[in-house]
């Protein structure tokens, strides 16, 4: 039984790896990245994207990363893994989070 928590635990941490090293690590700075408050990161085909696209439409500047180099050299630095990503006034937001994106876009 301690073998198999042990295994799994391991198994966390090989997925968890990039949270791990940006929790101990000081903070990024993607300044060079922002061109508006909102940056988003996405693809066409991408369900949660559009749904980003249409939540964001007055804010962001949009890379799609399958046709961006540009786009694609980023969303890379940002460590993304999926999408949609968001740089938020030099935050990275993984996922479709409204909450998150305004709590950063507003943090008053």
């Amino acid at each position: 039984m301690n073998k198999l928590l042990v295994i799994l635990a391991g198994i966390l941490v090989v997925f968890e790896l990039d949270n791990i090293k940006r929790f101990f690590s000081s903070p990024e700075d993607y300044s060079h990245f922002q061109q508006s408050p909102v940056v988003l990161y996405a693809t066409a085909w991408c369900g949660y994207c559009k749904k980003a696209r249409q939540f964001l439409a007055d804010y962001n500047i949009e890379y799609d990363i399958e046709k961006s180099k540009e786009g694609k050299a980023q969303y890379d630095e940002l460590g993304g893994r999926g999408v949609p990503v968001f740089l938020v006034n030099n935050q990275v937001v993984k996922g479709y989070d409204p909450n998150q994106v305004l709590a950063y876009l507003n943090p008053d």
